[in-house]
């Protein structure tokens, strides 16, 4: 289906005109152009922007966000090893100003209420750079374990995934976190052109039936946010009901939150009287396709009056940890913080500082292996949450994709074994009898 102006719902185009008035025909036809394609870097791989332009020549910047850029897929694809390693993340352009206008610092408790797939998930991570936690949800089930594989390519330490409603969550973690992000679902209207099957969802009723379950997911959100903390709050439509409206409800419900300007460069304010509010809502930001090279995003950034401390919380070591200590301590050059917990055989370094005791996690923090008849084989996860210097023995590939296929290789290498290429581990081998076994999982296998 080719995509235009002709094949947007009469009603949308109508509610356009009248927020727009001469610009409405700039914005039409954007829908006959090319979407535009980002990638974020990944700044928690040294040296990544250097190897990716090696690959690409010099990248286009994305303006709201440090470390976007802008994209052609045939140079680089979701098969290179530079993605395959979690040097890159492939995320719409004008989704990267959420997380750019929430000020998150290392050490930080943050939560991405809504998470999957994790673009803004991973994107808070590496502004953690390591410390802290973060807290990615995902109310489906199917979704979150697409969000767990997200977050493990990328190579993230202190991420735990949950696959709970927001209300249970709000029971558990109340006052909890110092940065929220509440990726709303909405009705989808920035991602017309890239999935043009969302026209034929569309109606003006579903626009405010999404915005009622944005205020209830919104609800549980101030719950979670400590005194002195930080929400955004964002989504890819163009509804004034969903973007403006929620936000004007969210400032006459809650008066200790406060509306904070967002200082990010080629965005658009947000307006007020787009739906009569007493409030002016120029702080928010918008992206139209016809200003800002993106698809369409509104974002709002809110403080929570107030000053208060989250108690931490503790987790049961498990009887299995020193199983993964001492293969630490034969294969790794470092010793990672966190708690060593287990799920039946497997182990998992759970973020200091937070309980997950009856809460559905797919990911309780970072996956290190799996014990098997009292042995520890380690994980994908583990591989590329490090560095090449972090271990013992590593051996380089310049062939990626036969490692990517399951192909073994010739060494004198004994023992588990990072594979790199250009230098970054995608994946783990054991060598033995001059042969290194492929240990690349083999659901991810070409």
């Amino acid at each position: 289906m080719k995509m235009n102006a002709d094949s947007l719902p009469l009603e949308f185009k109508e509610r356009m005109k009248k927020m727009l008035g001469e610009d409405a025909k700039a914005f039409y036809d954007t829908f006959s152009e090319p979407e535009y394609v980002g990638m974020r870097i990944n700044t928690l791989k040294k040296g990544a922007l250097d190897a990716v332009k090696s690959v690409c020549g010099e990248l286009e910047p994305v303006l709201w966000c440090n470390n976007g850029y802008y994209v052609n897929k045939e140079i680089i694809s979701g098969k290179h090893p530079y993605h395959m390693a979690g040097l890159v993340y492939f995320q719409e352009p004008s989704a990267m100003a959420a997380v750019s206008a929430l000020t998150i610092k290392p050490g930080d408790f943050v939560l991405d209420l809504c998470a999957s797939p994790g673009g803004k998930a991973t994107q808070a991570a590496e502004k953690l750079c390591g410390e802290g936690v973060l807290v990615a949800n995902e109310i489906i089930e199917k979704r979150s374990k697409i969000l767990a594989e997200n977050i493990m390519r990328m190579g993230v330490k202190n991420a735990v995934v949950t696959n709970e409603t927001p209300s249970r969550l709000s029971e558990k973690y109340t006052a909890f976190f110092d940065k929220i992000i509440v990726d709303a679902p909405c009705s989808g209207e920035g991602m017309f052109k890239k999935t043009p099957a969302a026209i034929t969802e569309w109606s003006v009723e579903h626009t405010y039936s999404c915005a009622k379950r944005q205020k209830k997911i919104l609800a549980e959100a101030v719950k979670m946010l400590k005194g002195g903390g930080s929400m955004v709050y964002s989504t890819c439509t163009f509804a004034p009901c969903e973007n403006e409206g929620v936000i004007d409800w969210l400032l006459s419900t809650y008066p200790e939150l406060e509306l904070i300007n967002i200082e990010l460069d080629g965005l658009c304010d947000a307006n007020g009287e787009w739906v009569n509010s007493k409030f002016d809502l120029s702080a928010a930001k918008r992206v139209f396709p016809h200003v800002s090279k993106g698809e369409g995003h509104f974002v709002a950034l809110f403080h929570k009056k107030g000053d208060e401390k989250a108690d931490l919380q503790m987790q049961k070591t498990s009887q299995l940890a020193d199983i993964y200590r001492n293969f630490e301590k034969e294969n790794l050059n470092i010793k990672l913080c966190g708690n060593v917990i287990s799920f039946g055989e497997r182990l998992y370094l759970l973020p200091q500082g937070i309980n997950i005791d009856n809460i559905k996690t797919p990911l309780a923090g970072l996956f290190l292996g799996t014990v098997k008849k009292g042995r520890f084989e380690p994980s994908y996860a583990l591989c590329l949450a490090l560095s090449a210097k972090d271990f013992k023995r590593s051996k380089e590939t310049d062939d990626a994709e036969k490692y990517f296929r399951g192909e073994t290789q010739k060494t004198d290498i004994q023992g588990w074994t990072a594979v790199t290429y250009k230098g970054y581990p995608i994946g783990f081998g054991k060598g033995a009898d001059g042969i290194l076994k492929n240990h690349f999982p083999k659901y991810l296998r070409f």
